[in-house]
Parts: C-alpha cells; sequence; structure tokens
C-alpha cells in the first residue's frame, strides 16, 4: 500500500520527512558507518515528489525492486503489515528500511490490534523471529503484545534476511525535541532500548544485531 502523508509540522512525521531530503549527516553517518561497504543512500521515501508517501505490504517491497517476495510476504504476514517511514537503498544495493521516532512514549507501543484471524500469523511470525533469535519460548510468545511496534519491524527485517536479501533496520530516535513529557537524549533512548530488549528477553547479542542500527539525530538548532 501506498499511503500519501501531508507535509509534517511536528513530531517524526516532521523530522524524518525533514532529515531525508536535507541529508543530514547526523541520519546517514552512523547508518554508513554500520553498513561498512556501502559509501552513498539513495533514498525512496518519504519524498516531495511522491507526496511524502510511506509504503507497506506488497508496495515496499516493489519500491525496493524485491517483487518476487510479494507473495512469500503474504504468506509471512496479513495485510496491513509494517507502514515504514522511511525507505533506501545503498550504493553496495543492499536495503535499508526506517522506523523513526520524536519522543520515547512512541517507542512503548501498545499490542496488536488484529483480527483473531490476522493474529494467529502475527503471533507465529513473532514466535518464529523471537526464537530464532535465542528468546525463550515463553518469552517469545508474548511479543505480539509488548513493544509491537518494535517486533514486528524485526520479523520484517528477518523475513528479508532469512531469503537472502541483504536488509538493514535502522531505528531513529530524534532528540532534543520540544513539547512531549520526558526527555529525548541519547541517554534516554539507549536506556528505553535497554528496557525493551530486556522485556523481549532478546540477548545482547542476536543474529540481527548486526543489521538493527539505532541512531539519534539531535533537532536543536533546526527550525
Amino acid at each position: 500500500m501506498r499511503t500519501p502523508q501531508p507535509e509534517g509540522h511536528k513530531g517524526s512525521l516532521m523530522w524524518i520527512q525533514r532529515a531525508v531530503a536535507e541529508r543530514w549527516k547526523s541520519l546517514e553517518v552512523p547508518i554508513l558507518q554500520s553498513v561498512h561497504d556501502a559509501k552513498e543512500i539513495f533514498w525512496l521515501s518519504p519524498l516531495r515528489e511522491d507526496e511524502f508517501a510511506e509504503y507497506s505490504d506488497e508496495a515496499f517491497l516493489t519500491l525496493l525492486s524485491l517483487e518476487e517476495l510479494v507473495t512469500p510476504l503474504k504468506e509471512f504476514w496479513p495485510r496491513r503489515g509494517p507502514q515504514w517511514d522511511a525507505l533506501a537503498r545503498f550504493d553496495n544495493d543492499d536495503i535499508l528500511l526506517v522506523e523513526a521516532k520524536a519522543h520515547i512514549g512512541e517507542f512503548c507501543t501498545p499490542p496488536s490490534g488484529a483480527s483473531p484471524d490476522s493474529l494467529g500469523r502475527i503471533r507465529n511470525a513473532l514466535f518464529w523471529t523471537a526464537t530464532e533469535l535465542g528468546v525463550e519460548a515463553d518469552v517469545a510468545a508474548s511479543w505480539h503484545s509488548v513493544f509491537y511496534q518494535y517486533t514486528n519491524r524485526l520479523a520484517h527485517l528477518a523475513f528479508l534476511r532469512s531469503r537472502g536479501i541483504n536488509a538493514w533496520l535502522a531505528m531513529v530516535g530524534f532528540t532534543g525535541v520540544k513539547g512531549f513529557p520526558g526527555r529525548t537524549t541519547e541517554e534516554a533512548w539507549e536506556a528505553a532500548i535497554r528496557v525493551a530488549h530486556y522485556a523481549l528477553g532478546l540477548p545482547f547479542r542476536h543474529a540481527l544485531s548486526r543489521y538493527v542500527i539505532f541512531v539519534h539525530p539531535s533537532v536543536k538548532g533546526r527550525t
């Protein structure tokens, strides 16, 4: 699904649109430092000339030229899957999935609200992902109910990697954002991530950890 977005005037919608359009070094450099054999990012969304559209389901695969995975994705995950805040390719042809947040409350997402039929498939996909990453089975069974947006992004990264796609996931937590309760500092984001991993039973090192990039660009001084 292709979903046009308004030009953002606050929150993560505004900041990810700006960071992509203005090619913020504080966003791109940490990502490129993690993808060692890449030297440039080619952003595919969100773009002004594309109505700042965000992509999900088969549309995000098509945008990334991965049409051959449309049917396997439908088998893995029901419709209305993750709507990616940004998508890109690297000059080495690896791909990048991006989830962006402006404050820590956005990271602490509620359980899946899927229908019973869809929820069964989601739970199966999340259980497979979690156990592949070394999570104990009893904890893996609850991955649909805690930090759900993070877990479903990890599941899609695992789906792509398991099919030989050199995919990376950037979890972007902007810092210095005003207008929200609590602190949006790098230290606060790192603490929130540690709590999430503890709640999810994720080991410090797991099979996907090197492909998940936590980035904390500052918005201070940008108007």
